[in-house]
């Protein structure tokens, strides 16, 4: 959804009166309203979007509008980013919401952002810089963040560098080996906190790290992601895997090393300012030396 950002902002410059409404895991959709990016979220799961999938007996089928949501049957328009390899699934929801977008979210070969924007009828390179701006951050947010990371153990003058060790899938994580060689390098730059962020998937590669090195840094366990966004603008720089965190990072415009494996590089994130290192599944020395210095040249 994150890579979906560029996109999202050609459709509401498209819109007139009407509202950008984003489905999806509510978590990720909250996100996005309260990022401004779109005018409204909604649950994914509550549009009734069984109905349009579903082989149904004859004598059902004309009840099946009855049972998709009223937000999605007073829709004026709909992108699907799901469901374009099942035709009875576009033949309803076309017939639901006529000239409805239904369009697979990936495309081999092809950015995941680009090919994004390109399904609602845009060109990457149109109006490119207003496609890839930052995005902004409530003020309020920020300032609930300031005092969270005060709390936690921050003296609100260091430079904060967020490291994010884990990802949803194992083959996208560097190995813990390979971050720590990294922090312990940065962790002895003058007036330098290092905060390790650890969402709900990501126990295991944070217990992994040196417990010694844990000890110098400041533990950030599971905050609401509006929070994160919010401790996001006063990070110096940042450091993660190929997550959603590392796109929401890279997003909000923070100087930002993602690590990625070679064969996910269309998964890149859309902002300019990141340029996605790649590196080995193993803690390679050589790839350490080389985030080392990436991470130096963002940190001075």
């Amino acid at each position: 959804m994150l890579l979906a950002i560029p996109a999202l902002r050609v459709l509401r410059r498209a819109l007139a009166s009407d509202s950008l409404v984003l489905a999806a895991q509510p978590r990720i959709a909250r996100l996005l309203e309260i990022l401004g990016i779109t005018h409204r979220s909604v649950d994914f799961e509550a549009l009734g979007l069984d109905a349009l999938f579903e082989v149904e007996p004859v004598e059902r089928r004309r009840a099946w509008p009855a049972r998709c949501a009223d937000e999605l049957r007073g829709a004026t328009r709909v992108v699907a980013w799901i469901g374009s390899r099942e035709p009875g699934f576009v033949e309803r929801l076309t017939t639901l919401v006529p000239g409805s977008i239904v369009a697979p979210s990936v495309v081999a070969g092809r950015l995941v952002w680009e090919h994004l924007v390109h399904t609602v009828g845009a060109s990457a390179t149109h109006g490119e810089r207003a496609l890839r701006a930052p995005v902004d951050v409530p003020a309020a947010l920020g300032e609930e963040a300031h005092r969270e990371l005060t709390r936690c153990g921050w003296n609100g003058s260091d430079r904060l560098l967020l490291v994010h060790p884990g990802a949803g899938g194992r083959g996208k994580r560097w190995p813990a080996p390979g971050f720590a060689a990294v922090l312990e390098r940065v962790a002895t730059f003058p007036r330098l906190a290092i905060a390790v962020h650890e969402g709900p998937a990501d126990s295991d590669a944070v217990a992994a790290l040196p417990e010694p090195l844990l000890a110098r840094t400041i533990g950030l366990r599971e905050p609401p992601l509006p929070l994160l966004a919010g401790v996001l603008t006063h990070a110096t720089a940042y450091l993660g895997n190929d997550s959603g965190i590392s796109h929401l990072a890279a997003a909000i415009g923070v100087p930002s090393i993602v690590l990625f494996g070679s064969e996910r590089l269309i998964w890149r994130p859309w902002a300019e300012h990141v340029e996605p290192v790649v590196v080995s599944p193993g803690a390679e020395a050589s790839d350490a030396a080389r985030v080392t210095a990436e991470l130096t040249r963002l940190l001075r």
